[in-house]
């Protein structure tokens, strides 16, 4: 009976693990060649900070998760940071807590941080030598804001040959003034998305995370 017993439990840690296998190849298949970006999601644009934006917080659990995935799933991961060097810049200020990477998305040791000075995340940084050495040919893009730095690294990635997938409910901006009135955030979210999936998604395939993560369990 005790033979019996530690066959029957030897046999079911195999099947477990050979699962677990075919679940993995069948992640990597569709995620092959794929990173997660993150883009500026850094403290000044929380509550207390120096540029808050709408929905930061919520934008953020959300980068989280998508960020809990790729770990999981160990596929790559690039933080992007952006450290203003403007005189007249009065955020993202060089060593501020400001400009500290937000806790939700603290990056690991092992994981890509890059640097940037301007809304493009591939000027004057290694972002693109980084990308082609690691053979990374599709990106999830997540971020803030979503009509300066997210906006400008997607059409600059498409320009690069890469594949895009904006997640629209990890990203955040904030109210704008035009014309002497109020553009609200989410109205500005939902256009600028619009705007990157136009042409049958000429510049990104605009997804939730929800969607993405069902797409790939």
């Amino acid at each position: 009976m005790k033979n019996i017993f530690k066959i029957t439990s030897i046999l079911l840690i195999c099947l477990l693990s050979a699962l677990q296998n075919v679940s993995a190849q069948k992640v990597s298949e569709n995620l092959e060649s794929t990173a997660l970006l993150i883009i500026d999601v850094q403290n000044d644009y929380f509550a207390g900070g120096k540029m808050e934006l709408s929905g930061s917080d919520k934008a953020g659990k959300n980068v989280k998760q998508l960020l809990e995935y790729f770990r999981m799933h160990h596929l790559p991961i690039i933080h992007i940071q952006h450290i203003a060097l403007q005189k007249d810049a009065d955020f993202f200020l060089p060593n501020t807590l400001g400009a500290e990477i937000n806790s939700l998305v603290k990056p690991k040791e092992n994981e890509k941080v890059i640097t940037k000075h301007y809304p493009n995340s591939f000027r004057e940084t290694d972002l693109l030598e980084y990308l082609q050495s690691k053979g990374i040919k599709k990106l999830v893009i997540t971020g803030m804001m979503t009509d300066v730095c997210v906006d400008a690294t997607v059409r600059a990635s498409m320009d690069f040959g890469f594949t895009n997938t904006v997640i629209g409910d990890a990203v955040a901006t904030r109210d704008r003034d035009l014309y002497g009135q109020t553009v609200k955030a989410v109205d500005i979210n939902t256009s600028y998305l619009a705007g990157m999936s136009a042409l049958g998604g000429l510049y990104a395939k605009i997804l939730t995370t929800k969607q993405f993560l069902n797409n790939n369990k």
